[in-house]
């Protein structure tokens, strides 16, 4: 699904217009990146959480000379799906078997 499949989709399930969706989703997608760029979590009860989380330091390969490369630890986006979200999944992977 591409954002636009996303607007079209929130426009129709909220009866809004689409301008109006993709205004939100902006929105939304605004407040989560400020959030998590001064290092706050934010936690949607039942969908999950969107959090920062460090990688450890690791020692990589260049695949083009071969060459060991120490790639340092950082930060990065991730997302923990919650209870709800991971039970409606399994429901419908069910189905599909």
């Amino acid at each position: 699904m591409t954002k636009s499949d996303l607007v079209a989709a929130i426009a129709e399930k909220a009866g809004i217009r689409k301008k109006d969706a993709e205004a939100a989703l902006n929105a939304f997608i605004e407040v989560v990146t400020e959030a998590l760029a001064k290092g706050d979590r934010v936690e949607i009860r039942g969908f999950g959480t969107f959090l920062m989380k460090e990688r450890a330091p690791r020692v990589a390969r260049n695949p083009r000379t071969g060459e060991k490369v120490k790639v340092p630890a950082k930060l990065s986006p991730a997302f923990k799906p919650g209870k709800d979200l991971k039970d409606a999944t399994e429901k419908e992977l069910k189905k599909k078997k």
